[in-house]
Parts: C-alpha cells; sequence; structure tokens
C-alpha cells in the first residue's frame, strides 16, 4: 500500500498522539521510556506547528516548525504496526523538500544519537551531528529542555544537520 504524505488536516491532529505512542513502544525493549506526560505531537500542536502526514487516514507524521531561521524536525512518528516499510523515509524527504521549496538553509532536529532508527538512520539520510558552538537559541532552548525533561537520562542525545541548497541551486 502507498501512503501519500501531504500537509495533515486540522480534523486530523486528534489521531496524531496515538500513532506517536505506538511507536513510543519500540523503544522500551532497548530499554528507553519515555516519562509521563503530553506527547511531542499534543504538544506541537499547542505550539501550532505543521504536520505533514502519511496515508489517509494518517498512519504516520512529522511536525516541523521553524527555528533559529530554519527548518526544525520535531518529530518523525510512524504507527508500530506499519514500521520498516519506508513510511518514515517518505516522510522524511517531504520534509526536506518543503524546507527546501520555501528556502530554508536547512534542516534541524534533535535525538537518540545510538538509537538505530533515530541518529544512525538520519545519517544515512544526510544529516550529520551539529557542534554546540553552531547552535543557534532557539536549538540551545531545546536542547536544555530535554535535559530538565530527563530525556538526556534515557541515552546519549544529539543534534543533527542537513545543510540545503539555497533556492535555484539545487
Amino acid at each position: 500500500m502507498e501512503y501519500d504524505v501531504r500537509l495533515a488536516r486540522p480534523d486530523e491532529l486528534a489521531g496524531l498522539p496515538p500513532i506517536e505512542d505506538s511507536g513510543d513502544r519500540l523503544f522500551q525493549p532497548i530499554g528507553i521510556v519515555f516519562p509521563p506526560g503530553p506527547t511531542v505531537a499534543e504538544h506541537m500542536i499547542e505550539k501550532g506547528a505543521e504536520f505533514l502526514v502519511a496515508g489517509d487516514p494518517p498512519v504516520g507524521f512529522a511536525a516541523v516548525e521553524e527555528v533559529d531561521g530554519a527548518t526544525h524536525l520535531e518529530q518523525i512518528s510512524v504507527h508500530a504496526d506499519l514500521v520498516g516499510r519506508g513510511i518514515g523515509t517518505r516522510l522524511l524527504r517531504a520534509v526536506t523538500e518543503r524546507a527546501a521549496a520555501h528556502g530554508s538553509p536547512g534542516v534541524s532536529l534533535l535525538t537518540f544519537r545510538d538509537v538505530p532508527w533515530n541518529g544512525p538512520w538520519y545519517a544515512r539520510n544526510g544529516f550529520a551531528d551539529l557542534p554546540p558552538e553552531r547552535w543557534g537559541p532557539g536549538i540551545r532552548a531545546y536542547w536544555d529542555a530535554e535535559i530538565e525533561a530527563g530525556l538526556h537520562e534515557l541515552g546519549p542525545r544529539t543534534v543533527m544537520w542537513l545543510p540545503l541548497p539555497p533556492p535555484g541551486t539545487g
């Protein structure tokens, strides 16, 4: 089955947290159990972030916003039953294509450095670690909020960056 990627409709936003919850369960076998509280999707919905979704009804999503003058990918989540079918890759491609079309200089994200479907997966898709001296105030605030929320206690985290070509050159 093909899962086309598109902008989420407002009536679909309430269905995104359960997708995230199902995906979060995949971390439990490697010892990562997320703290209770609102999901990233719920937080990003409240902030008015943009969501790209795969499928109709959605089976995966990417939450993005602008941070430090660039596109920031806050979350990609795919329903656990559908992991490994290229849905996350299609979502990531749509995020980067949309960012480039809007003139973003790149895409940033924070993720677990060593979890195979996190840091190494993003690296295979062109992202590289962004050294702290290149972080803007928005990324630094995200990092500090993650520390306060306890995410760094669950495993090593990293900031990653994918530079995008200037409009009209790529």
